[in-house]
């Protein structure tokens, strides 16, 4: 017969909490460490629960950090609450360097694979192949979107709206004297999908029409952080070129994007127009203009082919939303030992949402490979927390309801079990928003925890690929760069396949290890980049593009 499965789970053995597989009853048995013991309260899947009692102020432990304390007096085997415990992290300083690590054995099948990929000028290679259209400031959102109309669909570029039937069968119901009753009740039959628009330029992966609400009216920090952003999306692997459209007079100056563009890549020499509503005048010479010379520079784009490139052309930005309390035991430790492959082959991988590594920064900072990394980033967590908390709202209110219910109850045990999609490497860089990697191996990249917010900023920083870990579904993507979204649970995986790339609940019901999941999922971004395969984000066009306005964001 086939062995039990296990219902919980210890995850390190300093631990002194368990997590509950199943959702578990009062009374169920608890055998641990060859001791017994009844659950005081109900355990709802995810949660945890005390393995002895504990007292107010007592220190709650998971991944062998400090996560929480006890409010008031816990009974051994009772689940933990937002009433019975609240966050607490140890604080952290400058220790010794560990950066001892061991690449998994893996990595050895991948060190002759190559992905086909766009090479550019600067070293680089892209997973896709887009043209950019972009606005310095909000004022010109109106004419990127009178781009899009113009261009997308004519072009081949647009994607299938959809939907369109089910409004005809409402207004019919409607003109036929149905009532609002009738209506709600009525079963909508799905559109059928309809046939786009054959490319005309077939080795383009798309034009991609941005839109923000930045560039002027607010601090001058954040509309150069926004011109250091939009010049790493043009100097990015994944795009061609850029048409890039200027009022003249804000903030977010085209001088300052030149130069932007100029850290990032000095000999800079793809297409890019740069066009100023101020100086041309009329909409129409503006328009106009912006047509005839992206049509042409979609031209000279469509030269480019895919040619083969090294697994350490890839640079994967490591993201998660809507987590669970599965996240940092299925798929987080899966992307963890996925980074660690890609980083023993030469490759880049960028762990972000610094509120979400608030318990761990201690083993973070020891990991950078030298002291000025590790006081860089010890001094980005404390600033971050610091303008947190001067607001009134420190990185101890980063959990969502949603975590919450699903048993991310404090920041620290949201943050240790986010951490683990980092791996073991040594942390090579340490960046500020909006930098760039320019060194292989694990960046830490300061963003927020907000999962839009920081996937738009590492693909800024050059992910080619991203790998988004969701417990609860999010059909979050970005506009340039593939997103997979990885399901840490079979249940939401079952629930939500239309925005659901991979499933880890796998290794939740025993059926896959954490090593089998990570292979799994690095043969699938190879796919992905190699133009084989497209991911649900990419089907969907879900082109989530926030930048980061400096003031505080969780």
């Amino acid at each position: 017969m086939p062995a039990e499965k296990p219902t919980y789970i210890q995850i390190h053995p300093a631990d002194n909490v368990l997590v509950a597989l199943t959702s578990l009853a009062a009374g169920t048995p608890v055998n641990f460490n060859g001791h017994s013991f009844a659950l005081f309260t109900p355990v709802e899947a995810k949660h945890k629960f005390t393995v002895a009692a504990l007292e107010p102020e007592a220190p709650v432990y998971m991944y062998g950090v400090l996560v929480g304390k006890a409010n008031q007096p816990i009974p051994q085997g009772a689940a933990l609450t937002v009433n019975n415990i609240r966050h607490a992290a140890d604080d952290f300083k400058l220790g010794s360097r560990k950066t001892d690590w061991t690449v998994p054995a893996a990595a050895d099948a991948y060190r002759q694979k190559t992905f086909m990929g766009f090479h550019r000028a600067d070293g680089s290679v892209g997973t896709a192949n887009y043209w950019l259209v972009i606005p310095l400031v909000f004022c010109e959102n109106r004419n990127i979107t009178v781009l899009k109309d113009a261009l997308a669909a004519k072009l081949g570029f647009a994607k299938p709206r959809g939907y369109e039937s089910e409004v005809d069968d409402l207004i019919a119901m409607y003109r036929s004297g149905k009532t609002a009753a009738d209506i709600l009740q009525a079963d909508l039959q799905p559109s059928p999908v309809g046939q786009t628009a054959k490319k005309l330029f077939e080795n383009i992966d798309g034009i991609k029409f941005l839109n923000h609400d930045m560039g002027c009216g607010g601090t001058r920090t954040d509309s150069d952080a926004l011109c250091g952003l939009l010049a790493g999306y043009i100097t990015h692997p994944n795009v061609a070129g850029a048409t890039v459209l200027s009022l003249g007079c804000q903030h977010a100056q085209a001088g300052i994007l030149q130069e932007e563009i100029k850290k990032r890549d000095p000999g800079f020499s793809k297409p890019l127009i740069m066009l100023e509503q101020q100086k041309m005048g009329t909409e129409s010479k503006l328009l106009h203009e912006a047509l005839k010379q992206t049509f042409a520079g979609l031209m000279e784009a469509n030269k480019q082919l895919r040619q083969p490139a090294p697994l350490s052309k890839l640079c994967i930005g490591l993201e998660c939303g809507g987590s669970d309390g599965f996240s940092g035991i299925s798929a987080n430790p899966a992307l963890g030992y996925l980074s660690d492959i890609v980083v023993g082959l030469g490759g880049s991988v960028i762990l972000s949402e610094f509120p979400e590594l608030c318990g761990v920064e201690q083993e973070m900072s020891d990991r950078c490979v030298d002291e000025a990394e590790a006081l860089r980033f010890m001094h980005l967590m404390r600033t971050y927390n610091a303008r947190a908390e001067a607001d009134g709202s420190g990185f101890y209110a980063n959990p969502s309801p949603g975590n919450i219910r699903d048993g991310l109850i404090t920041d620290a045990i949201k943050s240790a079990g986010a951490a683990k999609k980092g791996g073991t490497s040594p942390v090579t860089a340490v960046l500020d928003y909006p930098e760039k990697v320019t060194r292989p191996g694990l960046n830490l990249l300061c963003t927020p925890g907000s999962d839009v917010e920081s996937s738009t900023a590492e693909v800024a920083a050059g992910a080619n690929v991203v790998l988004f870990t969701t417990g609860l579904g999010t059909p979050t993507g970005n506009p340039i760069a593939p997103v997979i979204k990885v399901a840490t649970n079979s249940a939401v995986f079952s629930k939500m396949p239309d925005i659901l790339d991979i499933n880890c609940g796998t290794i939740i019901e025993g059926e896959e290890t954490i090593a089998q999941s990570a292979t799994r999922m690095l043969d699938y971004v190879i796919e992905v980049a190699s133009g084989l395969k497209q991911p649900k984000a990419v089907i969907l066009g879900q082109d989530d593009f926030i930048p980061w306005k400096r003031g505080v964001s969780l």
